[in-house]
């Protein structure tokens, strides 16, 4: 059984340990309390078959922070952590047991330092499919609640800080893991970090940001818009991209022709000037082919590619 303790600026429209309840809206930016925190409990899944096991029950729910039994927890976890922001397409089902099989396989590799305790941020994904055509308004929609996320995902780490600083003390690390449009909602997050007086902060050790669904130049946006701020808030960010990714090129082409994150990294990213190495990790994920290929999965490499998932374990060490 899994344990993922998680925050969400979806609106409840019933009760909260209900499934049902956590809708695709988005909690009025003007009250970051009425965010809902509480801890899932996830069954095992399906590594071999790439299937994520079922929520067993949700506990410790309440508004604007975490129970005192899971700040407690989280402030002392007996291992490093790992915080997970999901994509495009997710329920809030989706997004916990995806958070939850990524604990499994990071711990099933064999590292150490890549047994983590899990905490994800689920924004209010529609979970409705691409369809035909690709740019629908599930995709736009998504990408606009992704975008109003900003100032609950601030709230969140601000939330979280105190409980980090005091796992970080007891020796542990912290890492981020963005995948693909949860890198628009953390843009918005970081910008907004920067935009209501926060400085710099050592929230993270590193951030993974995999198969970004986030403009190339984001970096560029100085001197704190967009994700020009984020070597604020880590030590480094390593940045996993892919030119085989058939969704990011989609998005793209919705994207009136404006190159992703994760096509190819960011633009300039050969200048060391502009990233420097001790900051900025670039992982081209384009020759890995170890895993069963199509258009979905070819998306989903971070954690289908045994190859891909290996180096973030081993860069979690």
């Amino acid at each position: 059984m899994r344990t993922v303790y998680f925050a969400t600026n979806r609106v409840l429209t019933g009760p909260a340990d209900q499934l049902a309840s956590y809708s695709s809206s988005v909690v009025a930016p003007s009250d970051p309390n009425a965010m809902t925190y509480g801890t899932a409990f996830v069954e095992d899944g399906r590594l071999d078959a790439d299937t994520v096991g079922a929520i067993k029950s949700i506990n410790d729910v309440q508004k604007g922070q975490f129970s005192d039994s899971a700040k407690g927890d989280l402030s002392d976890p007996g291992r490093n952590l790992l915080v997970f922001i999901h994509g495009f397409d997710n329920s809030f089902e989706n997004a916990i047991t995806r958070a939850a099989f990524n604990q499994q396989w990071l711990e099933q590799s064999g590292v150490p330092a890549a047994s983590v305790a899990m905490v994800a941020f689920s924004w209010p994904s529609a979970a409705k499919l691409i369809g035909i055509p690709f740019p629908s308004l599930a995709y736009r929609s998504d990408q606009t609640r992704a975008g109003q996320s900003g100032l609950h995902l601030m709230t969140f780490f601000a939330n979280l800080q105190p409980l980090i600083d005091a796992a970080r003390s007891k020796g542990n690390r912290v890492f981020l893991l963005a995948h693909s449009m949860g890198n628009w909602a953390l843009q918005a997050g970081v910008e907004s970090w920067f935009l209501h007086g926060n400085g710099d902060a050592f929230l993270f050790d590193e951030v993974f940001l995999a198969a970004a669904d986030e403009v190339y130049n984001t970096f560029e946006f100085a001197p704190d818009g967009r994700m020009s701020g984020l070597r604020r808030l880590t030590k480094r960010i390593s940045i996993y991209a892919s030119e085989r990714d058939d969704v990011l090129k989609l998005s793209m082409a919705v994207n009136l022709g404006v190159k992703r994150l994760g096509q190819d990294g960011p633009h300039d990213r050969a200048n060391v000037t502009r990233f420097p190495t001790a900051t900025y990790r670039m992982v081209d994920c384009s020759a890995a082919a170890d895993y069963a290929f199509d258009l979905a999965s070819s998306h989903q490499y971070y954690r289908r590619s045994p190859t891909v998932r290996a180096d973030i374990a081993k860069t979690m060490a």
